[in-house]
């Protein structure tokens, strides 16, 4: 069911950054706290866990080293490697 509800700014921006920091959509979040509101604690939570985001990418000075293409069959052929030396 859809609702409008007015809420302060500073209380908006606050859900809103909560919502984000823990991976989850802001309708999510403020039904998870609406439950706790009338349950308690042990509210049921329905709404399901979104996995969380992995962390941005972080640019480094570049070294002057290239990388040399590889084909997708490589690619794989090398993640395959990997995975074999891992499960030794």
């Amino acid at each position: 069911m859809r609702t409008t509800l007015d809420l302060p700014d500073p209380l908006f921006r606050e859900l809103k950054a909560r919502a984000a920091t823990q991976g989850k959509k802001l309708k999510e979040l403020v039904t998870l706290y609406v439950e706790v509101g009338l349950y308690g604690p042990e509210a049921p939570e329905q709404t399901p866990q979104r996995p969380r985001r992995s962390p941005l990418p972080v640019a480094r000075r570049a070294t002057g080293r290239t990388i040399p293409a590889m084909t997708n069959a490589e690619q794989q052929a090398l993640l395959d490697d990997e995975e074999a030396q891992r499960g030794h």
